[in-house]
Protein backbone atom coordinates (compact mmCIF):
# COMPACT_ATOMS: atom_id res chain seq x y z
CA UNK A 1 0.00 0.00 0.00
CA UNK A 2 1.23 3.42 -0.78
CA UNK A 3 -0.46 6.30 0.82
CA UNK A 4 0.42 9.99 0.29
CA UNK A 5 0.18 13.18 2.00
CA UNK A 6 1.22 16.46 3.46
CA UNK A 7 3.34 17.92 6.70
CA UNK A 8 0.61 19.48 8.51
CA UNK A 9 -2.84 20.43 7.41
CA UNK A 10 -3.25 24.18 8.30
CA UNK A 11 -1.22 25.93 5.43
CA UNK A 12 -2.41 24.22 2.29
CA UNK A 13 -5.15 26.47 0.87
CA UNK A 14 -5.76 24.68 -2.53
CA UNK A 15 -7.27 22.55 -0.55
CA UNK A 16 -10.02 24.08 1.33
CA UNK A 17 -12.93 26.44 -0.24
CA UNK A 18 -12.55 30.31 0.70
CA UNK A 19 -12.87 31.35 3.96
CA UNK A 20 -12.91 27.61 5.68
CA UNK A 21 -12.10 28.13 9.58
CA UNK A 22 -9.12 26.70 10.90
CA UNK A 23 -10.81 24.54 12.95
CA UNK A 24 -12.85 22.81 10.00
CA UNK A 25 -9.08 22.46 7.55
CA UNK A 26 -8.79 18.55 9.21
CA UNK A 27 -11.77 17.55 8.30
CA UNK A 28 -11.44 18.73 4.84
CA UNK A 29 -7.78 17.69 4.41
CA UNK A 30 -8.81 14.15 5.37
CA UNK A 31 -11.32 14.19 2.59
CA UNK A 32 -8.13 14.41 0.11
CA UNK A 33 -5.45 12.35 1.84
CA UNK A 34 -5.64 9.21 4.26
CA UNK A 35 -2.18 10.61 6.33
CA UNK A 36 -0.80 13.89 7.95
CA UNK A 37 2.38 14.57 10.18
CA UNK A 38 1.32 16.37 13.20
CA UNK A 39 4.49 19.22 13.37
CA UNK A 40 2.95 20.95 16.05
CA UNK A 41 4.43 18.52 18.31
CA UNK A 42 7.79 19.64 17.54
CA UNK A 43 7.39 22.92 19.39
CA UNK A 44 5.90 21.69 22.04
CA UNK A 45 4.49 18.32 23.76
CA UNK A 46 0.41 18.70 22.77
CA UNK A 47 -2.42 18.16 25.15
CA UNK A 48 -4.12 15.09 25.43
CA UNK A 49 -7.38 17.19 24.11
CA UNK A 50 -5.93 18.00 20.30
CA UNK A 51 -5.37 14.60 19.79
CA UNK A 52 -8.64 13.96 20.87
CA UNK A 53 -10.16 16.40 18.63
CA UNK A 54 -7.99 15.16 15.92
CA UNK A 55 -8.86 11.79 16.25
CA UNK A 56 -12.35 12.67 15.89
CA UNK A 57 -12.26 14.54 13.13
CA UNK A 58 -11.02 11.96 10.49
CA UNK A 59 -12.15 8.98 9.11
CA UNK A 60 -11.21 5.21 10.81
CA UNK A 61 -8.59 4.54 8.73
CA UNK A 62 -6.85 7.95 8.58
CA UNK A 63 -3.49 7.72 10.21
CA UNK A 64 -0.99 10.41 11.98
CA UNK A 65 2.66 11.05 11.78
CA UNK A 66 3.29 12.58 14.81
CA UNK A 67 7.02 14.69 14.78
CA UNK A 68 9.03 14.08 17.95
CA UNK A 69 9.22 16.97 20.42
CA UNK A 70 12.08 19.24 19.83
CA UNK A 71 13.91 18.57 22.98
CA UNK A 72 13.68 14.81 22.64
CA UNK A 73 16.05 15.38 19.17
CA UNK A 74 18.08 18.18 20.73
CA UNK A 75 17.25 20.88 18.07
CA UNK A 76 16.78 23.57 21.03
CA UNK A 77 19.49 22.13 23.61
CA UNK A 78 18.65 22.89 27.31
CA UNK A 79 14.80 23.07 26.32
CA UNK A 80 14.19 20.11 28.14
CA UNK A 81 15.07 22.12 31.26
CA UNK A 82 11.11 22.56 31.89
CA UNK A 83 11.60 18.49 33.07
CA UNK A 84 13.41 17.04 35.42
CA UNK A 85 14.77 14.82 33.79
CA UNK A 86 14.70 12.90 30.21
CA UNK A 87 12.43 10.53 30.93
CA UNK A 88 10.31 12.87 32.03
CA UNK A 89 9.71 14.88 28.68
CA UNK A 90 9.82 11.68 26.64
CA UNK A 91 6.93 10.18 29.32
CA UNK A 92 4.99 13.25 29.14
CA UNK A 93 5.34 12.88 24.60
CA UNK A 94 4.04 9.42 25.20
CA UNK A 95 1.43 10.03 26.99
CA UNK A 96 0.31 12.73 24.55
CA UNK A 97 0.26 9.94 22.06
CA UNK A 98 -2.76 8.00 23.85
CA UNK A 99 -6.04 9.57 21.58
CA UNK A 100 -3.98 7.82 18.65
CA UNK A 101 -2.99 5.05 20.30
CA UNK A 102 -6.56 4.05 21.82
CA UNK A 103 -8.21 5.07 17.88
CA UNK A 104 -5.59 3.16 16.09
CA UNK A 105 -4.66 5.85 14.38
CA UNK A 106 -1.07 6.55 15.22
CA UNK A 107 1.01 5.55 12.06
CA UNK A 108 4.23 6.58 13.58
CA UNK A 109 6.57 8.98 15.35
CA UNK A 110 9.03 10.53 13.21
CA UNK A 111 12.66 11.24 15.09
CA UNK A 112 13.98 14.05 12.69
CA UNK A 113 17.69 15.16 14.33
CA UNK A 114 19.50 18.12 13.78
CA UNK A 115 22.41 19.15 11.44
CA UNK A 116 24.90 18.67 14.09
CA UNK A 117 23.89 15.40 15.29
CA UNK A 118 26.77 13.39 13.73
CA UNK A 119 27.30 10.32 13.23
CA UNK A 120 29.70 9.31 16.16
CA UNK A 121 28.82 6.58 19.34
CA UNK A 122 27.79 9.18 21.59
CA UNK A 123 24.71 9.64 19.26
CA UNK A 124 24.42 6.41 18.38
CA UNK A 125 24.14 5.31 22.14
CA UNK A 126 21.70 8.43 22.12
CA UNK A 127 19.65 6.48 19.53
CA UNK A 128 19.33 3.46 21.33
CA UNK A 129 18.74 5.66 24.03
CA UNK A 130 15.11 6.79 22.44
CA UNK A 131 14.13 3.63 21.04
CA UNK A 132 14.10 2.27 24.58
CA UNK A 133 11.96 5.18 25.76
CA UNK A 134 9.55 4.45 23.41
CA UNK A 135 8.81 0.95 23.77
CA UNK A 136 6.48 -0.66 21.06
CA UNK A 137 5.77 2.58 19.43
CA UNK A 138 6.98 2.60 16.03
CA UNK A 139 9.22 5.14 15.35
CA UNK A 140 10.81 6.94 12.13
CA UNK A 141 14.57 7.71 11.69
CA UNK A 142 15.86 10.70 10.00
CA UNK A 143 19.00 12.31 9.64
CA UNK A 144 20.09 15.77 8.44
CA UNK A 145 24.02 15.13 8.47
CA UNK A 146 25.89 13.49 5.75
CA UNK A 147 28.27 11.48 7.82
CA UNK A 148 25.58 8.93 8.74
CA UNK A 149 25.49 7.85 5.13
CA UNK A 150 29.08 8.75 4.61
CA UNK A 151 30.86 5.57 2.54
CA UNK A 152 32.33 4.37 6.27
CA UNK A 153 29.17 4.19 7.93
CA UNK A 154 26.14 3.87 5.32
CA UNK A 155 26.14 -0.09 5.58
CA UNK A 156 26.52 0.78 9.66
CA UNK A 157 23.78 3.35 9.65
CA UNK A 158 21.35 0.59 7.61
CA UNK A 159 22.32 -2.02 9.43
CA UNK A 160 21.72 -0.60 12.77
CA UNK A 161 18.73 0.80 11.90
CA UNK A 162 16.95 -2.35 11.28
CA UNK A 163 18.49 -4.14 14.10
CA UNK A 164 17.20 -1.74 16.57
CA UNK A 165 14.19 -1.30 14.84
CA UNK A 166 13.87 2.08 13.34
CA UNK A 167 12.17 2.91 10.11
CA UNK A 168 13.93 4.42 7.41
CA UNK A 169 12.81 7.88 6.95
CA UNK A 170 14.04 8.62 3.17
CA UNK A 171 14.28 11.94 2.14
CA UNK A 172 14.38 14.07 -1.01
CA UNK A 173 16.18 17.21 -0.07
CA UNK A 174 18.77 19.52 -1.80
CA UNK A 175 22.19 18.36 -1.31
CA UNK A 176 23.84 21.22 0.72
CA UNK A 177 27.06 20.12 1.92
CA UNK A 178 27.43 18.25 5.98
CA UNK A 179 23.48 19.39 6.62
CA UNK A 180 21.66 17.58 4.30
CA UNK A 181 21.54 13.46 3.43
CA UNK A 182 21.52 11.82 0.02
CA UNK A 183 18.37 9.96 -0.89
CA UNK A 184 18.71 6.57 0.33
CA UNK A 185 16.13 4.36 -1.30
CA UNK A 186 16.26 1.11 1.46
CA UNK A 187 13.80 0.57 3.43
CA UNK A 188 15.04 -1.02 7.18
CA UNK A 189 11.81 -2.60 8.19
CA UNK A 190 9.80 -5.04 6.12
CA UNK A 191 6.55 -3.48 7.36
CA UNK A 192 6.57 0.57 6.58
CA UNK A 193 8.97 2.96 5.20
CA UNK A 194 8.50 6.76 5.27
CA UNK A 195 9.44 9.08 2.57
CA UNK A 196 9.62 13.02 2.94
CA UNK A 197 9.84 15.79 0.42
CA UNK A 198 11.74 18.27 1.37
CA UNK A 199 12.48 20.27 -2.42
CA UNK A 200 15.40 21.03 -3.75
CA UNK A 201 15.78 24.93 -2.78
CA UNK A 202 19.22 24.81 -2.54
CA UNK A 203 19.72 28.71 -1.60
CA UNK A 204 16.98 28.28 0.38
CA UNK A 205 18.07 25.24 2.32
CA UNK A 206 21.16 26.95 3.37
CA UNK A 207 19.54 30.34 3.77
CA UNK A 208 20.63 32.35 7.30
CA UNK A 209 17.92 31.91 9.59
CA UNK A 210 17.01 35.73 9.16
CA UNK A 211 13.03 36.56 9.23
CA UNK A 212 11.64 34.88 6.52
CA UNK A 213 14.04 31.91 6.45
CA UNK A 214 11.45 29.54 7.36
CA UNK A 215 9.38 30.69 4.20
CA UNK A 216 11.82 30.17 1.78
CA UNK A 217 13.55 26.96 2.67
CA UNK A 218 10.61 25.08 1.72
CA UNK A 219 9.97 26.98 -1.97
CA UNK A 220 9.78 24.23 -4.57
CA UNK A 221 7.90 22.66 -7.21
CA UNK A 222 8.46 19.24 -8.46
CA UNK A 223 8.57 19.01 -11.97
CA UNK A 224 7.21 15.94 -13.66
CA UNK A 225 10.70 14.15 -14.22
CA UNK A 226 11.55 14.02 -10.89
CA UNK A 227 7.83 12.91 -9.61
CA UNK A 228 8.32 10.17 -12.22
CA UNK A 229 12.09 9.29 -10.46
CA UNK A 230 10.75 8.75 -7.48
CA UNK A 231 7.88 6.64 -9.03
CA UNK A 232 10.20 4.21 -9.94
CA UNK A 233 11.96 4.32 -6.65
CA UNK A 234 9.00 3.73 -4.62
CA UNK A 235 8.44 0.43 -7.05
CA UNK A 236 11.85 -0.89 -6.00
CA UNK A 237 11.31 -0.14 -2.80
CA UNK A 238 7.45 -2.02 -2.72
CA UNK A 239 9.61 -4.92 -2.84
CA UNK A 240 11.60 -4.39 0.30
CA UNK A 241 8.55 -3.26 2.84
CA UNK A 242 4.50 -3.46 2.43
CA UNK A 243 3.43 -0.13 3.35
CA UNK A 244 4.93 2.86 2.21
CA UNK A 245 3.84 6.88 3.19
CA UNK A 246 4.79 9.97 0.83
CA UNK A 247 4.92 13.35 2.77
CA UNK A 248 5.35 16.53 0.90
CA UNK A 249 6.70 19.18 2.73
CA UNK A 250 7.18 21.62 0.05
CA UNK A 251 5.11 23.98 0.65
CA UNK A 252 6.91 27.36 0.96
CA UNK A 253 4.94 28.25 -2.26
CA UNK A 254 2.18 26.24 -1.96
CA UNK A 255 3.25 23.12 -4.18
CA UNK A 256 2.78 20.37 -1.96
CA UNK A 257 -1.03 20.07 -2.35
CA UNK A 258 -0.62 20.04 -6.11
CA UNK A 259 2.42 18.01 -5.93
CA UNK A 260 0.71 15.27 -4.26
CA UNK A 261 -2.35 14.82 -6.36
CA UNK A 262 0.17 14.86 -9.15
CA UNK A 263 2.23 11.85 -7.61
CA UNK A 264 -1.04 10.36 -6.72
CA UNK A 265 -2.45 10.03 -10.27
CA UNK A 266 1.41 9.41 -11.50
CA UNK A 267 0.77 5.80 -9.25
CA UNK A 268 -2.56 5.24 -10.60
CA UNK A 269 -3.76 5.06 -6.82
CA UNK A 270 -7.62 5.61 -5.27
CA UNK A 271 -8.04 6.42 -1.74
CA UNK A 272 -10.79 4.32 0.46
CA UNK A 273 -12.59 5.39 3.08
CA UNK A 274 -12.00 9.54 2.83
CA UNK A 275 -14.14 11.87 4.71
CA UNK A 276 -16.50 13.27 2.29
CA UNK A 277 -15.46 16.44 0.75
CA UNK A 278 -16.85 19.78 0.76
CA UNK A 279 -15.40 20.99 -2.79
CA UNK A 280 -13.80 18.66 -5.31
CA UNK A 281 -11.12 21.47 -6.23
CA UNK A 282 -9.28 19.34 -8.11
Amino acid sequence: MIHIGLTGWGDHHALYPPQMKPKDKLQEYSSHFPVVEVDSSFYAIQPEKNARKWVMETPDNFRFIVKAYQGMTGHQRGEENQFSSKTEMFQAFIDSLKPYLQANKLAMVLFQFPPWFTCKKENVDYLRYCKKQMGDIPVSLEFRNQTWFDERFRDQTLEFMTAEGWIHSIVDEPQAGDGSVPIVPVATDEKVTLIRMHGRNLYGWNKPKDANWREVRYLYNYNEQELLEWKERILQLSKQTKDIVVLFNNNSGGDAAANAKTFQQMLGIEFEGLAPRQMDLF
